[in-house]
């Protein structure tokens, strides 16, 4: 991922938690270096991702409302701006209007780099769904004669975060982001989602396998503490360099 100087990092997350859970070290790392992070959430995900709620008897709006609370405080313990487009969800439904207010949105923050989900997941069709539309706002914000405000978009480079079942979304990272000294205000931003509390658990010890892998990948000389942790990626496009590293 860039580490260049004033790199915004943009996600777009198809519920109000799955940008937690995925890829809340790499926004907290943007974070800390400066840079400017933004969450885009397509959905609360008020009626696929909220069952604690709905047992307990809240009703739609109640729900939406309550989702949003705890993004907005997750979101803020990382140090990310967030923004809710209130599509809906289970299912979310692609259309040309929620594609381009996702131009716009890439028009108007410019990001540096974009973070999303995994075009395959059989689990949760709300995923690849938002995936496919941040992949073509992506390359609609690009072109210079499409109608919307601002500079035609660079090409940033596109990871996609891991899903919640990899191995049934034939996932097979390539990238692994070590996010051991910002881990705990992860562990912090997880907390705020108490309507999924079971994913917290999960998610930690998501984090220390991925950090036994990056451990591995880096070379066992190099001294990484035992407790390393790790988010796992893949990269969508090319890297373009002139040193190979």
């Amino acid at each position: 991922m860039s580490t260049d100087a004033a790199s915004p990092l943009l996600v777009v997350s198809a519920h109000a938690g799955d940008f937690v859970w995925r890829a809340a070290g790499a926004i907290a790392l943007a974070a800390e270096r400066g840079d400017r992070a933004k969450v885009v959430c397509l959905s609360y995900g008020e009626r696929g991702e909220s069952a604690r709620a709905w047992r307990e008897g809240k009703g739609l709006e109640e729900i939406k409302a309550l989702r949003r609370g705890e993004a907005e405080a997750a979101a803020a313990e990382l140090g990310a701006e967030i923004e809710f487009l209130d599509a809906g969800d289970y299912p979310l439904r692609e259309t040309p209007e929620l594609v381009d207010r996702l131009v716009r949105v890439y028009r108007e923050f410019e990001p540096a780099v974009v973070l999303t989900h995994t075009l395959a997941d059989p689990y949760n069709g709300d995923h690849p769904a938002a995936a496919r539309m941040a992949l073509q706002a992506r390359v609609l914000a690009q072109a210079i004669g499409y109608d919307a405000p601002g500079e035609p978009l660079g090409a940033p480079p596109v990871f996609f975060f891991e899903p919640h079942q990899p191995e049934q979304c034939d996932f097979k990272p390539d990238v692994l982001l070590d996010i051991t000294a910002v881990f705990e205000r992860k562990r912090k931003a997880m907390e705020c989602l108490p309507a999924q509390v079971h994913m917290w658990d999960y998610y930690t010890d998501l984090a220390k396998r991925r950090g036994v892998q990056l451990k591995r990948n880096a070379g066992p000389n190099l001294g990484l503490p035992h407790e390393t942790m790790a988010e796992a990626y893949v990269r969508v496009y090319p890297q373009t360099t002139g040193v190979l590293a």
